[in-house]
This record gives C-alpha cells, structure tokens and sequence, in this order.
C-alpha cells in the first residue's frame, strides 16, 4: 500500500470518527479545563490540588484510555535553590529542596528543609548526608495503604510505577501523590534555548508559569540510594503541547497509540508505552521536517515509525524536555531490545501496509482499497451536524462531579463560577458554568435541607423558601431531569400535589420525540427541533441524563436503605433513571393522597417500563435499583408478590450499586409478611 494522498484522507476522516473532530476534541478540552478553574478554590481551600492528566485530558477517549489522576498537597513549596524560599511564607509553607547533582538525568533527591508534623511525611523520611530526605517508595507504599484503605469500592488496586493503579466501576485509573515544583528547575534552560519554532513563544510563557511535578519513583539504574531518588514529571507541560497541535499531528499522535496497542504490544511482552509515542511526536513536529496535512497523513505516521525504530536501534529515546534523559535506559535492553526491534523491522518491510494489521485500521482502510471510487465524506467538524457536536458534549458535561459535603464548599463553587462567568468564554466553557451552578444548588439545597438547627417557625418557613428558589434555580439551568429534584423535595417535605404537579410536568417533557437520553437520540427530529436553537436552549429543553442521589444526602426517605448500603460499599450516590423516579415519584404521591386509581395506573406504567424496554429508558446499567424501585413501589402499594419478584429480578441484574444487602432484607421482610398474611 503506497502512500496515495487519498489514503491518507480516508485515514483522516476514519480517525476524525474514531478519535474526534477538532470541534470534538476542543469541546473535550473546554469542559475539563473549566471544571479545573471552578475547582481551583476549593483545592487550595483544602490544601490538596488535583488535575487529569495523560490521554483522556489530552482529549481522547479511546477504550484504552485510561484514566490518569495527579494530587499535590499546596502547602509543600520545592525549590531549586535555598534563595527562594523568601517567595512564600515560611510560617505557612513547608520547604523541600530538589538535589540534582549525583542523580541520573531527570531524577532529584528531596530534602527537607523545615519541620513538619505531616504524618505520611514523617513516616517516609530517611537520613542520609547529615540530612533528613523524603523516600519515594515509602511515600507511594504509604499512598497507597492509604487509599485502600479508603476506597471500597476499587478492584485490584495495586501499585504501578509510582502510581496506585485499579479499576472502579471497570474505569481503568491511575493515581499519583506528587509534589510540585514551581519555578521549574534550571535544568530545564535546555528546552526554551532550542531555538525551534515549535513550541511557540506564547506556549513557551504558558508551560513556564504552571508547575513541573516530583512523582515518586526512582531511576532504574542501579544504586543504594534509588529511593531518594524522585521523577520529574511534565504533565502541565505535555498537555500545553498536545493542545498546540494541529489535528492533523493530534491525529498522528492518536495513530500511533492504536498502532502500538493493536499491533506492536498485542503478542509480545509490552516494552513501548504510549508516553514513548507521546515524545515522538513532540520530536517530529519540533523538527520541522514533516508537512502535516490530513492528504499526508500517511507519512506522518511513517517518518514518525522510522524514528521510533531509529531510537530503539540506538538504544537511546531522549526525553524531549531533559534530552540528557535516556528513558530506555535499562529498559529495552538485551534480548528484549532484539526482540522488539525484530519485530519493528518486519512492519517497516511491510512499509504502511502493516496498518492493516490493526483491526481498527484496517476497518477504517479496506473500504477505500477495494473500491477506488469510493467517496471521501467531509471530516472537519464544521460540517458535522447539531446533534453529533450536542451529543458530544453532553456526554462531556454529564461526566462533571463536583463533591460538596457542606455549605462553605458550596459557597466556593458557586464564588468561582460568578467570577469565572465574567471572562470571554467558548459556547461549552460557558454551559459548563451553567450545568456546574445547578448541579452545586442541588447539592447545597438538599445539605440545607438537613440543617436541623432551625427550630422556629419562622426560620424553618424561611428556609424552605430558600430551598425551594434554588431548586428552582437549578430546573431552569440544568437539562430536563432536574425539575426532578424539586419534585423529589416536596415529595420529602409532604407536598404531594405539588409533588404530582412536578412529575405531570416532567412526564410532558420526557415525552417529546427529540430527546437525547442514554446515547439514543431520534437525529432528525432533533436537527429539526431545537437544531436552530443556542446551546443552552437545546441542553434544558432536549438534554436528558440520570438522576443522582449523592451518599449523607437523604432525598427520598424510600431509598435511604439503598443509599446506606451503597455509601458502605464505598459507592459516591446511587443513579436513577429519570423515567423510573418520574414513575416512582408518581405511584408513591398517590398512595399517600389515597388516589388509588391513578397510584395503581402509575404502578403499571413503572411495570411495563420494567418488563419491556430494552434499555434506552431503563439503562441495562441502573436496572439493579430499577427493579428495586418497582419492588418498593409494589411493597408499598400492597402488592406483596410482585414486591418479591421484582427484587429477585433485581439480584439478578448487574449489581452496578451493590445494593444486594439491603435487597436481601427487603425480600427477608417482604417474605415474613407473607407467612403472617400466609400467603406463603
């Protein structure tokens, strides 16, 4: 397969689909950064920043994408020099020095400077040169007891590099407790003197003013005192870069990673990372050598594969900001470096046909080699049309979580996005302010809720009012699901015709035909629709998503059980479909205004929701508490039989809540009242 300029565009197009268009990834990017800078003063607030990083921040979100989380404690101040310690308050802030000399390239030793009470600090200091330093194995193994300790709910968390690696919810992730340095080292002079075009001067300013990191891992060469050692760590700075790309080299990048994961790392032991095609990248394009262009795409990847071979021949892959840093230094060594060049050398005889060892890949090209014809649709994103970029996203936006476990929290969030709200903001940096603001009111309506210091009628009356106006505020600034809340707060307050009101309202406009809910939209009625809308109109009218019911949060007194047991089993909230609480909220309001009929017809209508959809209202996902709601609902009502049948139908779901336990006593419960009635 000889590089035709039409390959390569039929590779881009595949890719746009796969990866994303540019208008997708910079819709990726604009949420996350914002949920960063709304969080920012809450971080520093607790003295514990957090930021995603690697590959889902860089905006992909491949299957293999895992996802990639670095926290540094704000108080700890790394300098490269005793000098600059007068840059931050010495009461306040505790000062490690970073030691490069007599450490590989891309490695320091950390000494502390001052005393600290710190216990994960303390517990990993060792003395050494009439100086206390800071271990980096100790601080990870630390790190790491800590966090299983804490977290119920993750799988097979172990320890990964410097990292605790583990799966939760079958999310791959990554976790670091790292320490941040800011001014950079002086090391790092090498990478502004480059005289290279690429990065540019304005990203250059940009990578300078965030911080470089210390993760705690040491070198592999061999030395007593490798768990002094710290690595540093450029995330900031590498998500700078990938952001600077055009999506022609985003894409290449993106290649690459399909390419190492599909073909070079599927039969033999991994020895190349995604990292590795990362610096590639950054390579080729400061190099200045290739023209990216989606009708060169093809050798793009080529000249990039011919590197990558080049630096496993050498022996020797530079880091691209120490390049006095050989990362395959005591790794791709020996027989393992033999190997995998072997391996590398039968693809390149291949030349760029060996993409069609990828599945994914060739999915991608075959149509096009077996029909010459074959047209070449438009692949940039300002051809794509409202529902595509909409379902985008919302999927990103659902995706946003903000912790609020008490008042003063709240008040941070909702601080920073009225100030945030005044600078010049993108169409979704600006929704993403909206969706935050009702998100936080939620949360703060229903922790005010349960503020039990109010013991006049008057101050009680009062703060109903106050509950009410947020949870109001919040129905006209989230998507459809959110008039639900409210519902759910009169239903809790014994309103139960306003609660009915709610669920009428509700109902109507869970019913239109151009809803997006649960990945299942109807494109043209959507495009039709609310296609000609703006953005913020199409999210509160046409968006659609869960209902959650965060963990010491009570909302509805019938699932305070469910709720219980999940928080146990480390679970954050429990996730309702909103056409199963709608029903709930419905059934459960009759019943206690004795409407019989209609609490019976809404039973139904929950019933048959149940039995015959086949996910797109009911995700297959939440149908463990579904089913447990339909039970509630029919214990409730009476119907003592069918309660039983629905919470075994609930056992036998995936159980995404782990709620069995209160299932079990639920069906414990249902059963005794059987045998007393005995109907058993």
């Amino acid at each position: 397969m000889d590089h035709i300029p039409r390959l390569s565009e039929v590779l881009y197009v595949g890719l746009c689909r796969k990866i994303g268009t540019a208008t997708e990834v910079a819709i990726k990017r604009d949420v996350m950064d914002m949920e960063d800078m709304i969080k920012k003063p809450v971080y520093n607030h607790v003295g514990c920043t957090e930021m995603k990083s690697g590959s889902y921040r860089e905006g992909f979100r491949l299957t293999s994408s895992d996802i990639d989380q670095m926290l540094w404690l704000c108080n700890y101040k790394l300098i490269t020099d005793i000098s600059q310690s007068w840059l931050y308050n010495t009461t306040k802030h505790i000062f490690v020095l970073m030691e490069d000399s007599d450490t590989p390239p891309g490695f320091v030793r950390l000494r502390l400077l001052t005393p600290t009470r710190d216990n994960i600090t303390t517990s990993c200091l060792v003395l050494c040169n009439d100086g206390s330093y800071i271990s980096s194995r100790q601080w990870r193994e630390t790190y790491f007891e800590f966090l299983n300790q804490k977290s119920h709910n993750i799988e097979t968390l172990n320890i990964h590099g410097p990292c605790s690696s583990g799966f939760h919810r079958s999310v791959e992730f990554d976790e670091v407790l790292c320490l941040a340095s800011f001014p950079w080292p002086k090391l790092l002079g090498n990478l502004i003197d480059r005289g290279h075009t690429w990065p540019s001067a304005s990203v250059l300013v940009k990578i300078l003013k965030n911080k470089c990191h210390c993760v705690p891992i040491g070198s592999k060469v061999g030395s007593p005192h490798n768990e002094l050692e710290w690595r540093l760590s450029f995330s900031q700075a590498e998500q700078q870069l990938v952001c600077s790309m055009n999506h022609t080299q985003f894409l290449c990048y993106g290649l690459l990673k399909i390419f190492l994961k599909d073909v070079i790392n599927f039969s033999e032991v991994p020895l190349l990372c995604s990292y590795f095609m990362k610096t590639t990248m950054f390579w080729m394009i400061q190099l200045g050598h290739i023209k990216w262009f989606p009708n060169n795409l093809l050798d793009c990847f080529w000249r990039c594969f011919k590197y990558l071979i080049h630096c496993v021949y050498r022996e020797d892959f530079p880091n691209f900001f120490i390049p006095q840093n050989n990362m395959f230094m005591n790794k791709i060594v020996g027989d393992a470096r033999e190997s995998l060049l072997q391996q590398l050398y039968q693809h390149y005889r291949m030349g760029v046909s060996c993409l069609l060892l990828s599945p994914t890949l060739r999915s991608i090209l075959e149509p096009a080699l077996s029909s010459p014809s074959l047209e070449i649709p438009a692949a940039e994103g300002d051809f794509m049309s409202v529902v595509d970029l909409d379902f985008c996203g919302m999927t990103e936006i659902s995706k946003l979580f903000f912790s609020v476990h008490h008042i003063l929290v709240s008040y941070l969030y909702l601080k920073s996005i009225d100030t945030l709200s005044r600078l010049s903001l993108s169409p979704h940096q600006l929704l993403t302010l909206q969706y935050s603001t009702a998100q936080t009111l939620v949360r703060l309506a229903f922790i005010m809720t349960n503020n039990t210091s109010c013991c006049t009628h008057k101050n009680i009356y009062n703060l109903d009012m106050i509950i009410c106006g947020m949870l109001k505020m919040a129905a006209r600034l989230g998507h459809v699901s959110y008039l639900l809340y409210l519902g759910l707060y009169y239903y809790r307050t014994g309103r139960y015709k306003k609660t009915l009101h709610i669920t009428c309202i509700t109902k109507q406009g869970l019913s239109q035909s151009f809803l997006m809910y649960n990945e299942t939209v109807d494109r043209q009625r959507y495009n039709e629709v609310v296609g000609n809308l703006p953005l913020s109109r199409r999210m509160k009218i046409a968006w659609v998503y869960h209902v959650f019911l965060f963990k010491n949060i009570p909302c509805i007194e019938e699932l305070c059980f469910e709720q219980l047991v999940n928080q146990q089993k480390g679970g954050p909230f429990l996730v309702v479909s909103p056409f199963v609480i709608v029903e709930m909220l419905s059934v459960l309001s009759h019943y206690r205004l004795g409407n019989r009929s209609p609490c019976l017809q809404s039973l139904t209508d929950l019933q048959t929701l149940m039995l015959y959809d086949d996910g797109t209202y009911a995700p297959l996902e939440l149908r463990d508490l579904s089913w447990q709601i339909l039970g509630i609902c029919q214990h409730v009502v009476g119907d003592l039989h069918g309660a039983l049948r629905s919470f075994e139908d609930s056992l036998k779901q995936e159980p995404f809540h782990r709620i069995k336990e209160a299932t079990d006593f639920r069906i414990k419960c249902v059963k005794q009242q059987l045998q007393r009635n005995g109907q058993l």
